[in-house]
């Protein structure tokens, strides 16, 4: 199965614009220098990578709970992209993972070693592997 982005950039890197949009329609926005390194309203790319990896790992952890007899009621997942410097240039430097899970009476002990089986195994996150992870649940 194949999944598509698209982007435009038009102009300088800190005066141009672009638009990006997601293959299935389901998002289109703006993204800038200043929506990517100055806070300014909009979207840019380590937003949407937060967004897949909390998507990605909140249904892997899910699969997970139900594969150890805890089908979770919920599981809600922010993940924090870390833009910083880097010998000079601009890079990922982290994403943190932070989670909460209804599942029962989980045990939690089977709780954080599921948590950790989807961290390393949900596919964002084999595909960022380059990058230090961390997870934190909470209750």
């Amino acid at each position: 199965m194949d999944r598509t982005g698209k982007a435009r950039w038009e102009g300088d890197l800190k005066q141009g614009k672009g638009t990006l949009s997601l293959g299935s329609g389901a998002f289109v926005g703006a993204y800038s220098f200043g929506t990517r390194f100055e806070g300014a309203p909009g979207t840019n790319p380590e937003e949407l990578i937060g967004a897949a990896h909390a998507a990605c790992f909140s249904m892997a952890f899910s699969a997970g709970l139900s594969g150890v007899g805890f089908i979770p009621t919920s599981v809600e997942t922010t993940a924090t992209v870390h833009l910083g410097r880097v010998d000079g240039g601009s890079a990922i430097t982290g994403i943190d993972l932070v989670c909460r899970a209804v599942a029962g009476n989980i045990p939690p002990e089977l709780l954080a070693k599921t948590a950790e089986d989807a961290k390393a195994n949900c596919p964002v996150s084999k595909a960022l592997a380059a990058v230090p992870i961390t997870l934190k649940l909470v209750t």
